[in-house]
């Protein structure tokens, strides 16, 4: 119920429900598209593998994705990230929890013993005023019944901003940029992120992951660039 007249965020169509964020007629402009379920790259039937996968680049398990990055999703993925709108968390961690269980339905996705928000460093934070990356996985952990650590995973250098480098570039920024002490011992985990592009940040982290033992690593995504 919206009695409080609560409209779409995209559309500025009142509501049904104001939690949602997004009305249906928008959320139906979303058209998910088959991909791998390992690495993430499109395909034409959702598929665990594909030739991407033999390169031996993706150092994770299993992928859940909503879309690509077009519009109208990348529009919101770039209000809630770049324009000061953190109040998109909960629309967008809607529709990452739909992906998620529908996963869950589809190919068997694992339940994660926890959640793992991908960090930003320490100044980029403050900057922004928050993570984008951590206030998805607050939702979709709650949502989940899921245990959130934001603390055993962070960023220890500061980075550039990968979003106009090069593949090669993009490795060579985030390398030896995170360190994973965990509280528990862990070993089938989720990693949250908003958009992956190359996957260099992910194989990062997914390296320092796999050093301390972790046995099945997730990638939960808004959308594949």
């Amino acid at each position: 119920m919206n009695i409080w007249g609560f409209r779409c965020f995209h559309c500025q169509r009142q509501l049904q429900i104001s939690s949602h964020g997004f009305c249906s007629h928008c959320v139906a402009l979303v058209k998910p598209s088959p991909y791998c379920t390992r690495c993430g790259s499109p395909l034409l039937h959702y598929h665990h593998g594909c030739g991407n996968c033999l390169n031996g680049e993706v150092k994770w398990h299993q992928i859940v994705q909503i879309s690509r990055y077009k519009p109208p999703l990348a529009d919101w993925i770039h209000r809630f990230k770049f324009q000061h709108q953190p109040y998109l968390d909960e629309a967008l961690g809607r529709l990452l929890l739909l992906a998620i269980k529908n996963a869950q339905r589809s190919y068997r996705l694992e339940r994660p013993e926890v959640i793992l928000p991908v960090p930003l460093f320490w100044h980029r934070q403050w900057k922004r005023g928050y993570n984008q990356a951590d206030c998805l996985a607050a939702y979709v952990a709650d949502k989940l019944t899921i245990p959130l650590d934001n603390r055993s995973l962070i960023r220890i250098k500061a980075t550039c901003s990968q979003r106009e480098l090069t593949a090669a570039a993009r490795k060579k920024n985030v390398k030896d940029a995170f360190c994973y002490q965990p509280q528990q011992n862990y070993r089938n985990v989720a990693i949250v992120d908003d958009v992956i592009t190359t996957g260099a940040t992910l194989n990062a982290i997914c390296s320092q992951l796999l050093k301390k033992g972790i046995r099945h690593i997730q990638v939960w995504a808004l959308a594949r660039a």
